[in-house]
């Protein structure tokens, strides 16, 4: 039985809509934020001394960062679904982008939330941090003009890791001159494994 650790309001929802897409059975050890703060609670350095979530366990194994957790869940227990042939081309435009999500398209968002609440102080960089969000989003959007998933007619686990930066653009208003992000995020967001993954999962911001 795998067991997910699984922060509320938080990236760790991929984890768990992803093992509903492979059909796994698991169980959830919840955690809730602070609500003032809104940081994961102490308890989550029991698992990983880092404070974050996801944390998976699987056996003896225990395992912490979504990609590595995506691309784990998938080769142990995919058999071969969710990703390209690794001897495959394609096979390295998936890796691309499940690395993206949390490598480049991650970071602009993380200043905006942080650089937002400098006020006055950090105006000087709104700028810069807008033109990094627009060439991200746009990369995006340009890539799923012709597709319906990242790597073709298909669902990947890119589209599972990179949703939340589509989850982001959508609850910062961010998304309205990206039509083609917007489509394949209301695409990921009807799949009923999505779907069951909230029920499961509790209260999720990002999925609305």
């Amino acid at each position: 039985m795998i067991t997910v650790h699984h922060l509320n309001h938080s990236r760790s929802q991929r984890i768990l809509w992803l093992l509903e897409e492979l059909g796994l059975d698991y169980e959830i050890k919840r955690y809730e934020r602070d609500p003032e703060t809104k940081l994961a609670p102490p308890e989550l350095k029991a698992v990983n001394p880092l404070g974050k979530s996801p944390v998976i366990e699987d056996g003896a194994l225990v395992l912490n960062e979504s990609g590595a957790i995506v691309d784990y869940l998938i080769r142990r227990h995919g058999q071969g679904r969710l990703q390209p042939n690794p001897a495959t081309a394609a096979y390295d435009e998936y890796i691309k982008w499940l690395h993206f999500a949390e490598g480049s398209a991650m970071l602009p968002f993380m200043l905006n939330l942080y650089v937002g609440r400098l006020g006055e102080a950090g105006k000087p960089l709104h700028p810069r941090i807008a033109s990094e969000l627009a060439n991200f989003l746009g990369y995006i959007d340009g890539a799923l003009r012709d597709t319906p998933y990242l790597m073709g007619a298909e669902l990947s686990g890119a589209d599972i890791q990179l949703s939340f930066i589509g989850e982001l653009a959508k609850t910062q208003r961010m998304d309205a001159p990206y039509p083609h992000l917007q489509a394949w995020l209301a695409r990921l967001q009807a799949r009923p494994a999505y779907q069951q993954a909230i029920a499961r999962g509790g209260d999720y911001a990002y999925g609305k």
